[in-house]
């Protein structure tokens, strides 16, 4: 099956939590393994054969600019100007809507560095592609596993039916899974969101409600990159797998 072609990637954040490394740039240009944040994600996204990328941008808006045109290689970039105002998962994606075409789309953190360990060809963007099913379907997210997972401390998102199906963690003490900061999902998702900054999790939440929320499970090691620590523990991840 034929995945999306354009992805909406969130790189507008201030990364509060990985200052000081931040103080100079956009959290999308902090290195992990002698690359940027942002070049991982978009040389994944190549991989699973986006040939554009809409990029919002916020904190060092310029820097980031900067570095996407030097970049020389992976898909077409176009900026989604958040310098004005950030708007958050949501309200990123609702603003971006005319960049985006009407194709379904990959949504992608930066934050998010992963060794994919998947035996299908693709990986783990692949094993989406494959679950993603817009009939039946409103977003479909990678997960990780949170044993083993670097830089992520919480009790977990989501359940995962034997479907696909998911459903979050609720009263439950902890849930076994994760979002890894990847899914596909139709551009308008975030359409009737309100104006201004709001984050896409009530809309999962109704969409679950639905069961038009599904996801699949990352075969590998997921880095959730959020802080200095996180990212000094992810480098040595990759070291070692080398």
């Amino acid at each position: 099956m034929t995945g999306p072609k354009t992805a909406m990637v969130l790189a507008a954040g201030l990364g509060t939590r990985m200052r000081p490394l931040t103080d100079d740039r956009p959290k999308a240009l902090v290195e992990v393994g002698g690359r940027a944040l942002i070049d991982h994600v978009l040389d994944r996204l190549a991989e699973a054969g986006v040939e554009r990328a809409v990029v919002n941008a916020h904190w060092f808006a310029d820097r980031l600019e900067g570095h996407l045109k030097a970049r020389g290689r992976g898909p077409e970039i176009v900026i989604s100007d958040e310098r004005a105002e950030l708007l958050e998962t949501g309200g990123g994606l609702k603003k971006a809507r005319p960049l985006l075409g009407d194709d379904p789309v990959f949504v992608a953190n930066i934050d998010s560095v992963w060794i994919d360990r998947a035996k299908t060809r693709g990986g783990g963007l692949a094993d989406l592609i494959r679950v993603w099913d817009p009939e039946r379907m409103d977003a479909a997210l990678l997960l990780a596993r949170r044993e083993g997972s670097i830089g992520f401390e919480g009790d977990g998102d989501f359940f995962l039916a034997d479907d696909g199906k998911l459903t979050f963690r609720g009263e439950a003490a902890s849930a076994p899974f994760a979002y890894m900061g990847v899914h596909i999902t139709r551009p308008d998702y975030a359409d009737a969101g309100p104006n201004g900054p709001f984050s896409l999790s009530p809309l999962w939440r109704r969409s679950a409600d639905a069961g038009r929320l599904y996801g699949c499970v990352l075969s590998g090691d997921w880095m959730h990159v959020g802080d200095p620590q996180a990212r000094d523990e992810a480098e040595a991840r990759l070291r070692n797998s080398a």
